[in-house]
């Protein structure tokens, strides 16, 4: 078997390293949660011991790992701490830039550290290019478990089909850093700008939900990591 990179790991990586182009000597930085906020962890750790000097929050107990494993400083997200940019991956991007987030299961944390930074950065490969939100077959709920049976009979009420994502290796619920349980909503008819956003209050309305995977006008640029290692640059239209 070949030991080459696939086309898709090439984009991804050449994806990740504008991102890191982005990010100043001295930046307070986001570090999101995923395979491609992986990516771009590894290679800004590089740059650390190059010598840049950033200061980062992470969006999961894993990306904390992994930062400081490449010497990067984690920084507490305190009052006064504003991000200079967060650099994250996503599983759903529409042509308008909305988001679905959350596969991965960090989406609270990725909202809080999102919405304390200037700008989000979003890297994927095309496979997370949708026409429609939810297109990928589910929308992602963090929901406190105490809430678990209402907030469940209120989703099947909006017309969705949510169900308890399973830890890896099936031994109970997966539960996120914060405790909490996530929820898959399938059953989403691919959303438009306007139809996600109702939905998104609608799910919000539900006592004991603490957040929902869609991330709506919250990216500045998607970066797109095409076979090739060519990056196409996605702007949001203001």
């Amino acid at each position: 078997m070949s030991d080459a990179p696939r086309s898709d790991d090439e984009g991804l990586r050449a994806a990740a390293a504008a991102a890191v182009a982005l990010v100043a000597d001295g930046a307070r930085v986001g570090l999101g949660t995923g395979r491609a906020a992986a990516v771009f962890i590894d290679l800004l750790g590089g740059r650390v011991q190059d010598g840049l000097r950033v200061r980062a929050v992470a969006t999961s107990e894993a990306s904390a790992r992994q930062a400081e494993g490449h010497g990067i400083t984690l920084l507490a997200l305190a009052e006064d701490v504003e991000l200079d940019l967060t650099v994250d991956g996503a599983d759903e991007v529409s042509p308008d830039l909305d988001l679905v987030k959350g596969f991965g299961g960090a989406l609270v944390r990725e909202r809080i550290v999102a919405a304390a930074s200037r700008r989000q950065v979003i890297v994927v490969g095309p496979d997370k290019l949708v026409q429609g939100l939810g297109e990928r077959g589910r929308i992602p709920v963090e929901v406190i478990p105490f809430g678990r049976g209402p907030a469940v009979r209120r989703l099947r009420a909006l017309g969705l089909r949510p169900s308890v994502r399973v830890a890896s290796g099936g031994g109970g619920p997966f539960l996120t850093d914060n405790g909490n349980l996530i929820l898959d909503c399938g059953g989403v008819r691919p959303l438009d700008g306007a139809a996600a956003r109702t939905l998104d209050a609608a799910i919000r309305a539900i006592p004991g939900v603490v957040d929902t995977g869609l991330f709506l006008g919250t990216a500045e640029r998607v970066l797109v990591g095409r076979p090739g290692g060519r990056v196409e640059t996605l702007r949001r239209r203001s």
